[in-house]
């Protein structure tokens, strides 16, 4: 039956916490208790990536885009919308400078290009019909039946993907590596532990698009000779999860997978393995140790994976993204995909913009975008009109990107030659209240706590160069800790035995070449100009703009504050704990930051 509006619902991770779940069942008992249910299809999809404005809720055909959408909401919705035909102008997204305009029109979604989120926000994750409606299977199809396994990879050549996991190696060839090996068992493996702070690119596209990895890992086994798959997945993303079981459960009910696929005579199935959350069973010798029961340390390479991995049988691993991209270009083609991006990087990369940016969220743009296009025009600048001071890339295998470099274009050469990298595309802008020497002791707080200590670079140099950076942040630095960390960062990325712990020292390499004066303030000035480094605040009052209110000293838990009132109050240094409570409160200006 025809109807004549379809309502979709964001069921994204982001937007299901924000009760979006509730704002689906509401939509939907509306519609029954507004006799309009036979009018309306109410789907729930996977993440819109415009994560800043969830819960997000979708009209179609009149293309309305409501946001923050709470569940009492529904009514209204359905009432107006649905039945009167009239926007709800409070809830439907308007953007500065613009009347009234349809989605595709929102600056966020401007200049993007989804091929890797082609589906999310546009299917049911939990209904493989409609992932087949939009030529879903139809490259799986082609594959058995139209093409050889040389073909395949042909095409894959042709379309030069690279993986989008970080390291940029082109698929076609280890595809091809793993094809030539002589092994009575070979094995798919599609790499979802993702563990950059921030990121969740792979997450989401398993939540709103997990067919699409299926298929891509069937046709992989078909072209390698595999019949077996094995999803690794991070244990803490349930919805994700859920959807795949789900996914799978359909598609062997289809014949999609599992044994004598779609008539071909060719079997291949796929399970899943929880990962443990260790960031470093994201290197691949590392996940085939975990997979196997052991635990999850890296081993020397060669051999790689692609010809002795999981149970030292020739392993194909790849990551979610670039799984993602395998359907559509066997299905349009590797011309099509190779004419995307830029000489050195084909097609698109999807990106994970946080951090102190106006429009955060999932964002897919062709190889080649400038990090301004995407900061300023997708993201839509910086929050509070706050000054640009950087943006990291690579999580914390990556470094930090200056003004200076704004319009660099985005892929795998020209992040390198400015001293980050893609990484698996998390994206962490930050603005002038943001310390960078902070900063990089975050990132390498993390590779301490993520080191699965195997070899003495990663695991004493990481430990050593925390020490450092800790030793800075309190004002007991000298300028030979400088040196040090220059040297201790340069021989680990030489003697360190995985990535990991090779570019662990990136986000300390690279912050101490753009924002070196930062560090000689923390060393010779005793002062952090962010204010974040608490062993290096003092909060003081202004006699002149004091007006005795009391509130500072009422606010302040430490009672460090002393004053009459309606006279100048003084903050007692040595009981201080820089809480910032006393900043935060005052309505006058009287307190600063030194």
């Amino acid at each position: 039956m025809a109807v004549k509006n379809y309502i979709l619902v964001c069921g994204g991770t982001a937007c299901e916490s924000a009760k979006g779940h509730e704002i689906y069942e509401q939509l939907i008992a509306e519609s029954q208790k507004q006799g309009v249910a036979d009018d309306v299809q109410i789907v729930k999809t996977g993440c819109f990536g415009f994560c800043e404005q969830g819960p997000i809720v979708k009209v179609l055909p009149d293309d309305n885009f409501y946001v923050q959408v709470a569940p009492e909401d529904a009514q209204e919705i359905i009432a107006e919308n649905i039945i009167k035909g009239r926007v709800v102008q409070r809830l439907k997204y308007k953007e500065e400078g613009k009347t009234d305009s349809d989605s595709q029109e929102i600056g966020f979604y401007q200049k993007q290009y989804r091929i890797v989120l082609r589906n999310c926000g546009m299917i049911d994750p939990d209904n493989v019909e409609e992932y087949i409606a939009r030529e879903g299977y139809v490259a799986l199809e082609k594959v058995l039946f139209q093409m050889t396994p040389d073909d395949v990879i042909a095409e894959l050549k042709t379309a030069r993907l690279r993986g989008r996991g970080g390291a940029g190696f082109p698929t076609w060839l280890k595809w091809k590596t793993t094809k030539e090996v002589a092994s009575d068992v070979k094995y798919i493996i599609c790499n979802a532990d993702e563990g950059d702070p921030g990121a969740y690119m792979d997450r989401s596209t398993l939540e709103g698009d997990p067919h699409s990895i299926l298929e891509a890992m069937t046709i992989a086994g078909y072209t390698v000779g595999s019949n077996h798959g094995v999803i690794y997945i991070r244990a803490e993303y349930p919805l994700a999860i859920k959807r795949l079981e789900t996914a799978m459960a359909q598609s062997r009910d289809m014949g999609l997978l599992g044994k004598d696929i779609l008539g071909s005579g060719f079997d291949f199935d796929i399970e899943i393995r929880l990962g443990a959350g260790a960031f470093v069973c994201g290197e691949e010798t590392a996940l085939n140790a975990t997979v196997e029961g052991k635990r999850g340390m890296p081993t020397p390479k060669p051999p790689f994976p692609a010809v002795e991995g999981l149970w030292k049988k020739p392993t194909i691993i790849n990551n979610v993204e670039t799984w993602a991209n395998i359907p559509v270009i066997i299905t349009k083609g590797g011309e099509w995909f190779n004419s995307i991006g830029t000489a050195d990087s084909s097609g698109t990369k999807v990106f994970a913009l946080t951090g102190k940016i106006n429009n955060s969220g999932l964002v897919e743009v062709p190889m080649g975008t400038t990090l301004r296009e995407i900061v300023f025009d997708i993201g839509g600048g910086i929050k509070d009109g706050k000054k640009f001071k950087a943006v990291q890339t690579g999580g914390p295998s990556g470094g930090v990107i200056t003004s200076d470099y704004l319009d660099t274009p985005i892929d795998f050469g020209s992040l390198v030659s400015i001293g980050s990298m893609m990484g698996s595309g998390g994206m962490i802008v930050m603005d002038e209240d943001d310390c960078i020497v902070d900063v990089a002791k975050f990132y390498m707080e993390f590779c301490v706590d993520e080191s699965c200590g195997k070899c003495s670079p990663c695991r004493i140099g990481t430990k050593k160069l925390h020490g450092i950076l800790d030793k800075i942040t309190k004002g007991n630095g000298t300028l030979d800790d400088l040196k040090a960390m220059t040297k201790i960062g340069e021989a680990m990325k030489k003697a360190a035995l995985c990535g990991l712990g090779q570019t662990a020292p990136n986000p300390i390499l690279s912050t101490m070449k753009y924002f070196g004066e930062e560090y000689l303030e923390h060393i010779n000035e005793g002062k952090c100009r962010a204010g974040k480094c608490k062993d290096l605040v003092h909060y003081v009052i202004d006699p002149a703009k004091c007006t005795g209110c009391t509130l500072c000293a009422k606010k302040c838990p430490a009672q460090c504050i002393t004053g009459e009132k309606k006279q100048p109050h003084l903050i007692n240094q040595d009981l201080c704990v820089k809480c910032g409570e006393c900043f935060k409160k005052c309505k006058f200006g009287a307190i600063s930051v030194n």
